[in-house]
């Protein structure tokens, strides 16, 4: 029997990772020899390719491989408009999209329980989106309520498919402790060396914003001058991921967690993002009470070694002006530009905003001077779903948030504590960013669907205590 047992398991490790290499390994040949133009369309369809197999044989898997779509997708982009030129809107960016799009199946043939069952709170919030396409469909191109419902959908059904392996949780917190230990420490190491440096496809698309589509939020594309965004696709996405990254390093054993640490958070600071430097703070507070009184203190204990790492890092220069500058904003806020427009911004909309009943539709952007189109969950919801769409929208959120709050194993697991602690801190940002949509929403419902996962894990094992055949299996 112990000559049998791993032979089953090997094309399980080896049939995924041989479909992801050989995504990667033609991506780079394509950039290496010029041929880059091809992955504008080859790109995306080879994801979704790997996608729609790993869905299928090895769907826990396919939940990191499309985290990692996530993460990197822009910067496959990046590489391939310096080689061949810029491109926007681009088709690369769809990858991650598509990918994140097919677990539809699933809830489509899980409906009829899902509704019954645990499974709600993601219908309504669904339910409300496609009532939100329909309004935008009178009014808006099909082109730009689709684009806007993938926006909308991907998250909540991303969510929906990690909730619905509840049974294989123990698989679901593995897959996720590896793609953040190893993500936080690769975007963190890219993130520094682009302030550093700034690699010249970085510039390039830097400059194309500027120039083209009068950008200047993201600083100035020469070393030390740019507001990192790493390998995605701007700062303030790429910094709710790391938020979510860095809680969820407290929960994780690793010998490698401290150096993600260390640039991960050298990373983080040098986004200068300031919502989510506070729902990070958010993030902490409500993490540490979760935990038992054993658990808090291994977790201080990290927090401490953790900046006796990075406090150094961040105090010298060149990041220590930098980031000291930025934080200095935060006790001046009568002189903060930003702060102001987008106080004028919400003047403007808000009495607009709750006055909707119907809501304009997905592919409305708010066009203000003062507020950007992606600066406010709240007036996006609003004005997109009116008040008929916003209610069972925000009561499926608030259902999950309610059913993460009440989860007794985060006491005893600090990876559902910190699942738990992600969830509120990124909710925490939605009057400064539209946290629901991409990419921020794929952490929100992500971890929302994690959460969800964890309880009723929970439930069943409290309900069915595993036997010792059973732990023994599971070692």
């Amino acid at each position: 029997m112990h000559t049998t047992q791993p032979q089953p398991k090997s094309p399980q490790l080896s049939e995924p990772w041989l479909l992801v290499g050989c995504l990667i390994a033609f991506t780079a040949l394509c950039l290496a020899v010029n041929a880059a133009s091809i992955l504008r369309l080859v790109f995306p369809a080879g994801s979704l390719a790997v996608g729609a197999l790993l869905f299928f044989r090895y769907p826990i898997f396919y939940i990191g491989y499309t985290w990692w779509l996530w993460f990197l997708t822009p910067f496959v982009r990046r590489l391939i408009d310096w080689e061949v030129g810029w491109l926007d809107p681009n088709p690369v960016l769809l990858a991650p999209f598509f990918v994140a799009f097919i677990p539809i199946l699933t809830l489509l043939i899980q409906l009829p329980k899902a509704i019954k069952g645990n499974g709600l709170p993601f219908v309504m919030s669904a339910a409300a989106v496609l009532y939100g396409a329909f309004i935008g469909l009178l009014s808006y191109s099909s082109q730009t309520v689709i684009i806007a419902l993938l926006s909308w959908m991907t998250p909540i059904l991303f969510g929906y498919y990690i909730f619905s392996h509840w049974r294989n949780f123990p698989e679901l917190k593995r897959v996720t402790e590896k793609t953040f230990l190893w993500g936080i420490l690769v975007m963190g190491i890219y993130g520094v060396i682009q302030f550093l440096v700034a690699p010249v496809w970085d510039q390039y698309w830097l400059q194309n914003l500027i120039n083209l589509l009068q950008i200047y939020s993201f600083g100035t594309p020469n070393p030390l001058g740019i507001r990192v965004f790493s390998t995605m696709h701007s700062p303030q996405p790429f910094a709710t991921v790391m938020v979510a990254g860095l809680l969820l390093l407290f929960a994780i054993k690793s010998p490698i967690k401290i150096a993600s640490s260390a640039f991960g958070y050298l990373a983080f600071l040098l986004t200068l993002a300031r919502t989510s430097w506070l729902s990070w703070f958010i993030g902490l507070i409500v993490f540490i009470p979760s935990l038992k009184p054993r658990l808090q203190m291994r977790l201080i204990v990290t927090l401490m070694v953790m900046s006796l790492v990075v406090l150094p890092l961040a105090m010298i220069e060149p990041f220590s002006t930098v980031i000291s500058s930025r934080f200095q904003t935060f006790f001046s806020a009568q002189q903060d530009g930003s702060f102001i427009d987008r106080s004028l911004g919400y003047s403007n909309l808000l009495s607009e905003a709750f006055s909707e009943i119907e809501g304009r539709g997905l592919g409305y952007v708010i066009r203000d001077a003062n507020i950007g189109g992606n600066d406010s969950g709240i007036l996006t919801l609003f004005l997109n779903l009116g008040w008929i769409g916003t209610i069972p929208y925000v009561a499926g959120m608030v259902l999950l948030v309610v059913n993460a709050l009440q989860t007794r194993q985060a006491s005893n697991d600090p990876f559902v504590g910190a699942c738990r602690a992600i969830v509120i801190a990124t909710v925490s940002q939605i009057s400064l960013n539209t946290v629901f949509l991409t990419p921020f929403g794929i952490v929100l419902w992500g971890f929302m669907g994690l959460a969800a996962a964890a309880r009723l894990y929970e439930t069943q094992q409290a309900a069915n205590p595993p036997t010792i055949e059973t732990i023994l299996d599971q070692r």
